[in-house]
């Protein structure tokens, strides 16, 4: 674990002179991740053109409650007008740095604080996490629409987004809107045609090694028609996924026997919209950190200026499809 002190990495935009900005941060569960530094730059953009500040803050490597914890200490002694926080732990972190947040305006952003704790924020942006899941299962039916083997890459169970992912995959593809937790009674068990494999789901996949991994376990098992992987760690480095996995996807493909890949996806660059053309991925869902960064800051701006804010702000997803399959509207 890294020392507290070495903890806080801030990201700042510079300000035209004589400026007095408002000064607000982004408090993120790791700030190496594309997703979070999307989010920031989506932040210091729009304060930017307010003449105000929004930091990236965090530690870098895997995420971890503690040391998010210890960010968010730092953050509160440094009187910000307005943090947003990506939650990692809701129980840890209400319980420890939350205790002393009365003050400084808090929202949540990405991954939001559990029912019991929701009290503590004064409101959410980000992903309808439910809605989101659904959207995921309904590119798993896209591809597979008689049903099939479903396996999902997930990341903490501890992380409210990750299980509403999940519940949203289930709900769709079961055909039920029933207000199902994400736990093992819970599992697709031939529903519609869908079932998940013992092993399934798959948890702290949120490491990309452990990722990928545990993504070439599936494949060398042949025995899912689906892989679903809700955030985009298996695709984080494109190159080491063509160089790890497109032998194996190849010969899968001879077999026919090749399960479809769908991954929530941030902002995808050339080398990972290439991992679509070529066919070793058949979908992203985008997870949106532009705007979910820039949505940040106009709430955590209005709550500065004393204004009422909506307790949730959903930020819309769209799919990513090879060029050759325009056809799916933005809600397949």
């Amino acid at each position: 674990m890294l020392p507290a002190a070495g903890l806080l990495c801030g990201l700042p935009l510079g300000l035209p002179a004589g400026a007095e900005p408002l000064q607000f941060a982004l408090i993120a569960k790791r700030v190496d991740h594309p997703f979070f530094i999307q989010a920031g730059e989506g932040c210091a953009e729009a304060a930017q053109a307010q003449n105000d500040t929004c930091l990236l803050l965090g530690a870098a490597g895997l995420e971890h409650f503690r040391l998010q914890n210890q960010v968010l200490e730092q953050a509160l002694d440094r009187d910000l007008d307005g943090l947003a926080l990506s939650v990692t732990h809701s129980q840890w972190l209400a319980e420890h740095a939350l205790q002393r947040a009365g003050k400084t305006p808090l929202i949540t952003f990405e991954a939001d604080l559990k029912p019991a704790e929701q009290h503590l924020r004064r409101g959410y942006v980000g992903l309808d996490n439910l809605a989101f899941g659904q959207q995921l299962g309904a590119l798993a039916q896209r591809f597979r629409p008689q049903g099939g083997k479903l396996c999902v890459l997930n990341g903490s169970s501890r992380e409210t987004n990750y299980q509403e992912r999940l519940q949203g995959i289930r709900q769709r593809l079961r055909g039920s809107q029933a207000q199902t937790e994400g736990g093992e009674a819970n599992r697709l068990s031939g529903e519609n045609g869908w079932s998940e494999p013992n092993r399934c789901p798959l948890y702290r996949a949120e490491n990309p090694e452990k990722a990928l991994l545990q993504l070439a376990a599936l494949l060398n098992t042949s025995e899912v028609d689906v892989i679903i992987s809700t955030g985009s760690w298996p695709i984080y480095h494109a190159d080491v996924f063509r160089q790890q996995l497109g032998p194996l996807l190849a010969e899968l493909d001879k077999k026919s026997v090749r399960p479809a890949i769908i991954v929530a996806a941030n902002e995808p660059d050339a080398a990972q919209r290439a991992l679509l053309d070529d066919g070793l991925v058949q979908a992203y869902l985008s997870l949106e950190g532009r705007e979910i960064g820039r949505q940040s800051y106009r709430m955590l701006k209005r709550l500065a200026q004393g204004e009422s804010v909506p307790e949730k702000v959903f930020v819309d997803s769209h799919p990513y499809l090879p060029k050759a399959s325009t056809d799916m509207s933005s809600n397949p």
